[in-house]
């Protein structure tokens, strides 16, 4: 196994050759077996441990024999207990999803605290196939059934080829120390199930499951780059982001001869799962919209609009008062008092400052607001004056509007109302710039 790992490393992953390597080390067989190879072929390195203090005096137990197995190979080693239990039921999560995440978060900060280049796993074969079938019972796209990727970022997996029993081989082989953690052979949690029910089952079926299973994700993989080559596309023909809104053309979406499958594979990263929803938006009315927890899909005539959804509610107000120069938030402006009108633009208006007084507010649109357009006769409803000027319902709700007194100084912008527009007469001229 060592030739065949060296040679591995030496193919596959060069990069690491002189890299600071920091290694997740549980104490179980599979990274007990990555410490003593990457140790054997004197690479320089760190380990890392989590005490998940799931298993009572056994975790504990876990925890000291790395960190002896550290002192023995004088190898720099970091531990860390977590309240796991607590941390799942404060975040609503399963127990091996809360470790997951306080393991990555924890080690992630280790890279950034000492400058580590790349973190180390030892998930193997049977790893992937076991992540394999439990996304298989869970319901996935082809990312799901192309297993553990052996480059994620800054996590290595060099182990994904051999077996477990190619590793609990090397080792018994060479005489490598490790513990065994009980709850593996328990059918409490789904791996385990999987693992103890369903796998032996397969390899009765098979008796080259693994093999079998490598050959396939190989295939899986080359699929999955013809879906990146044709999204890329997509994308530089259907897509365009204007003002951190993403514009989908539905007109090339519906020449496509499966609409659902190029939807899916555009947005699947912002977290949507009501998929016929959103596919029913290709044919929807305009104004129509399918949310995720993070971002908003919306039908605006010939487009789909994909935003993120604002933390600013549409009722927050914000109070400019005298003397104040410049603000960043919700919007950046500067305020200053000239002796004369300028060159008035839709970022730069000129106010009379005899004709209104601070404080002013800055705030979203509500109905029954209305402007006196300058440039323009009467008045008119706001709703009417986005409804003329084709705002999406993403345009609306990222308009802010200056107003004194509940009236429209300036859709901040887009359009100055007359009524407090400085003139040449004015005596007392407010200057009022967005500024970026």
């Amino acid at each position: 196994m060592l030739q065949k790992f060296k040679e591995h490393i030496v193919l596959q992953f060069p990069f690491l050759k002189e890299k600071k390597l920091l290694i997740a080390v549980s104490g179980g067989v599979d990274s007990m077996v990555l410490t003593h190879l990457f140790k054997t072929l004197n690479y320089t390195f760190s380990i890392a441990h989590c005490n998940f203090t799931l298993r009572e005096t056994e975790s504990d137990k876990d925890e000291q024999f790395v960190i002896e197995t550290g002192k023995k190979f004088d190898i720099t080693t970091f531990t860390k207990q977590f309240l796991t239990e607590d941390y799942a039921k404060t975040n609503k999560l399963s127990t091996q999803i809360a470790a997951r995440e306080l393991r990555y978060q924890w080690f992630q900060e280790l890279v950034i605290k000492h400058q580590f280049d790349y973190i180390l796993t030892a998930h193997h074969a049977d790893d992937n196939l076991e992540t394999f079938l439990i996304n298989l019972t869970r319901g996935t796209g082809i990312d799901g059934l192309t297993g553990i990727p052996a480059i994620n970022k800054n996590i290595v997996r060099p182990l994904l080829i051999f077996s477990r029993e190619e590793i609990v081989s090397f080792a018994q082989k060479e005489h490598i120390d490790w513990r065994e953690d009980e709850s593996n052979s328990s059918t409490k949690y789904t791996r385990n199930k999987i693992r103890h029910q369903v796998v032996p089952i397969l390899r009765e079926i098979n008796p080259s499951l693994l093999d079998s299973f490598q050959k396939t994700t190989a295939y899986l993989e080359g699929s999955q780059q013809i879906i990146k080559d044709a999204i890329h596309q997509l994308k530089n023909n259907a897509i365009v982001v204007e003002s951190g809104v993403t514009k989908i053309d539905i007109s090339i979406l519906k020449q496509l001869s499966n609409s659902k499958v190029y939807l899916f594979e555009l947005l699947k990263e912002y977290g949507f799962t009501e998929w016929n929803d959103v596919v029913q938006l290709l044919d929807a009315q305009s104004g129509k919209k399918v949310f995720s927890k993070s971002h908003r899909l919306l039908k605006n005539r010939g487009f789909l609009l994909l935003s993120k959804i604002e933390s600013t509610t549409t009722n927050a107000e914000f109070t400019l008062e005298e003397n104040t120069s410049a603000i960043e938030n919700p919007i950046s402006l500067s305020i200053s008092k000239v002796t004369e009108i300028g060159n008035s633009s839709l970022q730069t208006i000129f106010v009379d400052a005899d004709l209104l007084s601070f404080p002013f507010q800055i705030r979203k649109w509500k109905n029954g607001d209305f402007i006196y357009p300058l440039g323009m006769r009467g008045k008119k409803k706001l709703s009417k004056f986005f409804k003329d000027e084709k705002y999406s319902l993403v345009d609306k709700e990222a308009t802010w509007l200056l107003t004194f007194q509940d009236q429209i100084v300036w859709i901040i912008g887009k359009r100055q109302d007359q009524r407090f527009a400085a003139s040449k007469t004015s005596k007392n001229i407010l200057k009022i710039s967005v500024t970026y």
